[in-house]
């Protein structure tokens, strides 16, 4: 037995040539899923751009709007200020204190600055003059950081005319914040984790589903039934519809009863605008199954490919504005960017379905493209 043993023993570099064989075998297989390639090399570079560029708690280049109904010297002074100041990008000047509540209402600016009438006259007279700085609420983080650096500004052109002046001047800033003058936090990340929620649970459940399919070789099999292929794919994602459904009404009940988030606008265009969203998930993840063939791909995708942007270029926990161009436009082509905007105008603002029409356009295009691109792939793919 000693010599038997002694026989089948490998030698050292017998070792060493099975150790290498194993290690080329192990290259083989990654090297030939390209997926898993393009996961493993081009992820983390993604990682470390997203998550340099877009974490950044900085508020820059937020939109400004101005009615200046002195425009005097005092008044020009600061908005001037406000312009040459990296925070601050002057979007236009207001004719009308009636065109404060349109601007908000289209979501043009961030923040709109009310000069009182007679300004410099009422601040050289009495050594008083107000300000007012109305920001839109529905973020409370974004509009708390604005007006403290607007504030600022206006304080330090205080202190600038206190060292050329005898009078004791005082500019008092106002600050109003619309839609949630309480500045609760949750009006601003309930639209966020609705977006984030039933994106991934329709693009990740719907791709892993489909993903598996192929992967066991049964997918074949079914798109060979009497039924057509479209709604065999379609009947993979049902399922996860009316699960996301489940999820909406639940979210909406959670964030109306126990949250204290209202629905300010009309429930039923909520309800048109989520079901569209839901659809608009589900093809996406009808998109990622085409493209790839095992789940674990599909997995890492929908999880790593999705929920990241999702979380640091929708919009949902920092504003868009403060990331470089690239990012930006990256950020253009989200889903969940669009929703989250037009959750807030219905669920926040309570405005009317005339509001999110350039989202439901942008939501329904991206859909028919999605679902259009995904069965074309299939087609060739399974062909």
């Amino acid at each position: 037995m000693n010599d038997f043993s002694n026989m089948t023993k490998p030698t050292a570099k017998g070792n060493w040539i099975f150790f290498m064989a194993f290690v080329r075998k192990e290259f083989h297989h990654i090297f030939r899923d390209k997926m898993s390639m393009l996961i493993l090399l081009v992820m983390p570079i993604l990682m470390l751009i997203l998550f340099g560029y877009a974490l950044n708690t900085e508020v820059k280049n937020s939109k400004v709007a101005v009615y200046d109904p002195s425009q005097d010297e005092a008044t020009r002074a600061i908005v001037e200020k406000l312009q040459v100041n990296d925070y601050f990008v002057l979007h236009r000047m207001l004719k009308s204190p009636d065109e404060v509540d349109r601007v908000f209402k289209s979501g043009e600016v961030a923040m709109v600055v009310v000069f009182s009438e007679h300004f410099y006259e009422s601040l050289v007279h009495g050594g008083k003059a107000q300000i007012q700085l109305i920001a839109d609420g529905t973020d409370p983080n974004t509009a708390n950081t604005i007006t403290t650096y607007a504030s600022t500004i206006i304080n330090n052109y205080q202190q600038e005319l206190l060292k050329t002046g005898a009078i004791p001047y005082q500019i008092t800033p106002e600050v109003k914040l619309l839609y949630n003058p309480s500045m609760v936090a949750a009006y601003n990340f309930v639209p966020g984790v609705m977006g984030m929620i039933i994106l991934l649970i329709c693009a990740m459940m719907t791709s892993v589903s489909i993903a598996r399919e192929k992967e066991n070789g049964t997918m074949e099999i079914l798109l060979v039934s009497p039924m057509k292929p479209l709604y065999v794919i379609l009947s993979k994602a049902v399922p996860y519809f009316f699960l996301s459904v489940v999820n909406l009404i639940t979210i909406l009940l959670i964030s109306v009863f126990v949250m204290g988030v209202p629905v300010a606008g009309s429930l039923f265009w909520l309800i048109v605008l989520s079901l569209l969203y839901i659809f608009v998930s589900l093809a996406l993840g009808l998109l990622i199954s085409s493209v790839v063939n095992s789940q674990m791909a599909a997995m890492l995708i929908s999880a790593m490919g999705l929920m990241m942007p999702v979380m640091l270029l929708s919009g949902m926990l920092f504003p868009t504005e403060n990331m470089p161009v690239a990012l930006q436009a990256l950020s253009d082509i989200i889903p969940a960017r669009w929703y989250i905007i037009a959750v807030k105008k219905i669920m926040i603002k309570g405005l009317s379905v005339g509001s999110i029409l350039t989202e439901l356009a942008i939501l329904g295009s991206m859909a028919i493209v999605l679902v259009t691109v995904s069965l074309r792939n299939f087609k060739i793919r399974l062909e």
